[in-house]
């Protein structure tokens, strides 16, 4: 009995030398907690507290009016932003890129598309639909339709329209307000938007900042 105890003994002390058994015993002491707590609270102010006060500064500082949600106010009222669009169904406005979220359309806590395929039938005709509203409403328009005024955007928000989407719709505008349609075109041309870095996405404009053009030119015909 004497000699296994002493070979067990001697079996430990092989597989764990005095030098292991320390640093096991130094590791496991609750003395590591206060690193372990230092950290955590250091990169939880750094990341969670001073990071995002930085960021915010620099943004309302080098980017306000985005910083800001790009509000748009008129007559001292607050009526939408320009990175959000908004519906429009009067002849006399330019219609935006239509919206599939819900419950209403351009809800900004429900962001999203439609999730149609091309293929798939219910899209068809929801595009034959919108192609027959706006040949109802402008039936001497003889331009081809854009396509980006008979589909949802993929937000759901766009609050922008191509080119082609608002001369589209110039015709109708201009009779509607009694205007020239070298007028409107000219309020499209002097809002439209070029590509970011001059080769990012296409020429495109604002169609809440369109018709507020539109208001201005023609006060009193909203």
């Amino acid at each position: 009995m004497k000699s296994a105890l002493s070979s067990t003994k001697s079996a430990t002390s092989t597989t764990l030398p005095p030098a292991k058994l320390a640093v096991i015993s130094k590791v496991s002491s609750p003395g590591i907690l206060r690193p372990a707590l230092v950290l955590f609270v250091g990169l939880t102010v750094l990341c969670g507290v001073i990071y995002p006060l930085a960021v915010t500064g620099i943004g309302k500082v080098v980017f306000p009016d985005q910083a800001a949600g790009s509000l748009i106010m008129h007559n001292g009222t607050l009526i939408g932003s320009r990175l959000i669009g908004q519906e429009f169904f009067a002849p006399n406005y330019f219609w935006g890129r239509l919206s599939a979220t819900s419950p209403q359309p351009y809800n900004s806590q429900a962001s999203g598309g439609s999730n149609f395929g091309p293929s798939n039938p219910a899209l068809i005709d929801a595009v034959k639909g919108r192609v027959d509203a706006l040949k109802a409403a402008d039936p001497t328009n003889t331009l081809p339709i854009p396509v980006d005024l008979v589909t949802a955007s993929g937000s759901g928000l766009d609050p922008e329209i191509s080119l082609a989407a608002a001369n589209y719709q110039a015709g109708r505008v201009a009779r509607e307000r009694k205007l020239s349609v070298d007028t409107v075109h000219s309020l499209i041309a002097g809002l439209q938007k070029t590509p970011s870095l001059g080769f990012l996405g296409e020429p495109r404009v604002n169609v809440m900042a369109l018709n507020l053009a539109l208001d201005r030119q023609q006060p009193g015909a909203n």
